[in-house]
This record gives C-alpha cells, sequence and structure tokens, in this order.
C-alpha cells in the first residue's frame, strides 16, 4: 500500500472553531539554558530577544527566548530539584515542552479544546506588565508534551510579562536564514498513531491530509508509520509517528527507548535558500546526516528539472523530492543532544506541500548506520 493524500471537506460549512495563527514559539526544558541559548545563537544563528528568572520576579526557573525572522525558541532550566522541569529533564534529557501555538483568543481556543475532550494544562491566565498583556492557556497532547495558546495582541514588549528584553551587544552572530516552524514531528508508542490522530481531529479540528504506511517508510531492517495532521488553516502541521514490525529496531523505538516516552522527534525549519542556510550551519559546527553520493546520479531522472545546481546540493547532502505542486529541498540534522532525541529538518519548499516521501529510503538507511554506530539498531 501506498501514501495517501486524503481530500480535505468543505470548510465553508465546517467552520473552523480553532483558527491557529502558526506557531508562536517552542519551549525547551534543559539542564542549562544559558548555555543552551548561546549554542542555538552561535550554532543556529538566533539572536538575544528576552530573559525571565529570578532579576524578573521568577524564583524557580530561568528561560531565555531567542529569535530569528518568525521563529522563537525559548529555553527553561529549573533552580532547584524536585518540580516539573527537572522531572522532565531527568526523564527525557533535554527536549521540547511546548509548542506553543498563536490565537487570537486564548480562553476560547482553551474552552473548545477541552470542551472536546483535552486535558487541561493551564486555565486561561492574564500576564500584565506595562507593556500590556498576554492571556494563555494550555493543554496536554501526546507524553509530557502540551500545547499553549497565546494570545498577543494587546502586547508590545520585548516578548511576554515575566520577562525583560535580554541583548549582548559584544555578542550578535549573523542570521543563518531560518524563517519559520515548517512542521514538528511526533514520535508516539506502538498503535497510538491513530488514537492522536482522532484527538488531533476531534479536539483541535485538525484534518488528516497524508498518510505513509511501512511500505512507504521502510529499510531492509526497520519501518515507522506516520500520518500528517493539518490544521484548518493549514498554517500548522503535526506528522505523528509510530514503529511498524522490522527486523531490527526503528528510529522511532530508539527515540521512545531514550526519551522514556512519547514526544518531539523533530521540528522542520523553513528556509528560503537551503545551500546558503546549510553552508553557515556546517560551518557552525551542525552536523547533518550523509546519504550516498550515488543518491545523486539519477537525481534529476527522479524529480525533473530543478532551479539549483547539483553540484552543491552533492557537496552538501541535501535531499530533493518532487509533487504534484513543486519540489522541495531538505536536510535533516543529527540528534542535537547525546541522547539520539531530538534533531532539526532544514527545509526549502518550491511549491511542494508534501514531505519528502521519495527520500524516506535513503534518509532512513542514513539514519541506521548512525544507530549502527550507537549500538542501536
Amino acid at each position: 500500500m501506498s501514501s495517501t493524500t486524503l481530500p480535505t471537506k468543505n470548510t465553508a460549512v465546517e467552520p473552523d472553531f480553532l483558527p491557529l495563527e502558526g506557531t508562536d514559539y517552542v519551549e525547551f526544558y534543559v539542564g542549562n539554558a544559558k548555555q543552551a541559548a548561546h549554542y542555538y545563537m552561535s550554532a543556529f544563528g538566533f539572536q538575544a530577544l528576552a530573559y525571565a528568572g529570578p532579576e524578573t520576579g521568577v524564583k524557580d526557573k530561568a528561560s531565555y527566548a531567542v529569535r530569528q525572522h518568525k521563529l522563537t525558541f525559548v529555553l527553561t532550566t529549573p533552580l532547584r530539584p524536585g518540580n516539573e522541569i527537572a522531572d522532565h529533564i531527568y526523564k527525557h534529557g533535554d527536549g521540547v515542552k511546548s509548542l506553543s501555538l498563536r490565537v487570537n483568543d486564548a480562553a476560547k481556543a482553551w474552552e473548545e479544546t477541552t470542551r472536546r475532550g483535552a486535558k487541561s494544562y493551564l486555565a486561561p491566565v492574564t500576564l500584565k506588565d506595562e507593556e500590556g498583556e498576554v492571556v494563555m492557556s494550555g493543554i496536554y497532547t501526546y507524553g509530557d508534551t502540551i500545547h499553549l495558546f497565546i494570545e498577543r495582541k494587546n502586547y508590545s514588549g520585548a516578548f511576554m510579562p515575566g520577562y525583560r528584553a535580554w541583548t549582548n551587544p559584544h555578542f550578535k552572530p549573523a542570521d543563518t536564514g531560518l524563517l519559520y516552524v515548517d512542521h514538528c514531528v511526533g514520535n508516539v508508542g506502538w498503535n497510538q498513531m491513530n488514537p492522536w490522530v482522532k484527538f488531533y481531529e476531534d479536539v483541535m479540528g485538525f484534518k488528516n491530509i497524508l498518510s505513509f504506511d511501512d511500505d512507504d517508510i521502510s529499510t531492509e531492517y526497520s519501518a515507522l508509520m506516520s500520518k500528517v495532521m493539518s490544521s484548518g488553516n493549514g498554517f500548522v502541521k503535526f506528522p505523528i509517528n509510530e514503529p511498524a514490525e522490522g527486523k531490527k529496531k526503528s528510529q522511532v523505538e530508539e527515540y521512545l527507548e531514550f526519551y522514556n516516552g512519547e514526544g518531539v522527534q523533530h521540528v522542520a525549519l523553513a528556509t528560503n535558500d537551503i545551500v546558503k542556510t546549510v553552508r553557515e550551519l556546517m560551518s557552525r559546527g551542525v552536523e547533518f546526516l550523509k546519504v550516498p553520493t550515488t543518491y545523486y546520479d539519477d537525481l534529476l531522472d527522479r524529480v525533473g528539472h530543478i532551479d539549483e545546481d547539483l553540484a552543491p546540493l552533492r557537496e552538501l547532502g541535501i535531499l530533493v523530492d518532487r509533487d504534484n505542486e513543486g519540489y522541495l529541498l531538505q536536510l535533516f540534522s543529527k540528534p542535537v543532544e547525546d541522547r539520539p532525541t531530538l534533531f532539526f529538518e532544514i527545509i526549502q519548499r518550491k511549491g511542494a506541500k508534501s514531505f519528502g516521501k521519495g527520500n524516506f529510503k535513503a534518509l532512513f538507511e542514513a539514519i541506521e548506520r548512525e544507530q549502527e554506530a550507537r549500538g542501536n539498531l
């Protein structure tokens, strides 16, 4: 069975009860937020944005917000043991805690989703300072991951109340061309993909726009299944992976083992010039998976004409795939933690709305080589 693109229903008769404006920020719980912020600034080209901690009246944690174009990361660390943040890091290592979503009405978003069955993480709360107010609320999703709904239409400060503007005049690394979150991928346990698909359909009004089974995403040794969930307006996309039977341990199984549960596997970051972005990231020490150079021998026969020269794609290991709308270019980093868990995808879309099905085999064989080197295949 092959991948299936699913028709969307007529939204004219099904109004979107949860109109999302996009990803507001991605929050990571980390062991050392100051060092993590420095890493994302120096390696990925983020700029200092805002800080919260004891100096701003927050006594139990420190958070650093960094930004690049429309892409915002928040790195949060606990200041003492014996709390939710510390327990999360002890269990999972550094990882994504919150996929925070921009909305026009955070209270209504919480009411609509909890009424449809979501477990509440945070009832609507209004945060205020001299720059205005931010309303936020939240619900649980897979594992210990949450969605926060962020309403900031009445706020003009650097980030949100509780934070102060943060800058380092002596350290302003140039950006790398990263623009916004294209999609975020979650790994869930055995036979849990469809229940979470139903969660996003029923609770958040998402649509299943693309499905891949183990025939699509498999190698000689391992396999997985995936379904892509999209918000009603298409601004937010969450592919969901689960393991499938194979001869050896799949990448999803390895993730679930080392993360100790379900969570965000990777965040895809958009760029308008992937060659320039990847070259810059590599020069700053970001490591990427490599496919055999034979991948490029018949690339143009597989995908047709592309605007880019083949030589730099081959040099950098950038993958290309085409769908009915156009083509995309993508490359995947190695895990950015010592645990083989979280990684990043760099993606440039030239019309394509898909997720690189034609690259799955080469990509997952590259992942398996890394697994084998770690002794986890």
